[in-house]
C-alpha cells in the first residue's frame, strides 16, 4: 500500500492529519513535523496498524 499523509481543515479551521499505508511508529515520525507546525495537538487516535510490527526480511547467502 502507498503510504500518504492526508490532511483535512474543517469549515471551522479544525485540522485533521491521517496517516496511512504506515504500520508501527512510522505514522507518527511521518505526521511529527506537521503537527509541530500546525500547533497543538487537541487529540491523538492510533490505528490498528499503529501496533502491528514492521517485518523486515533479510537474506543472505553463503559461500561463494
Amino acid at each position: 500500500m502507498k503510504r500518504t499523509i492526508e490532511i483535512t481543515v474543517s469549515p471551522t479551521g479544525e485540522i485533521h492529519i491521517e496517516a496511512v499505508g504506515f504500520i508501527g511508529t512510522g505514522c507518527k515520525e511521518a505526521t511529527q513535523a506537521l503537527e509541530k507546525v500546525l500547533g497543538t495537538v487537541a487529540r491523538s487516535q492510533t490505528k490498528p496498524e499503529y501496533h502491528q510490527k514492521n517485518q523486515r526480511t533479510n537474506q543472505q547467502k553463503l559461500g561463494a
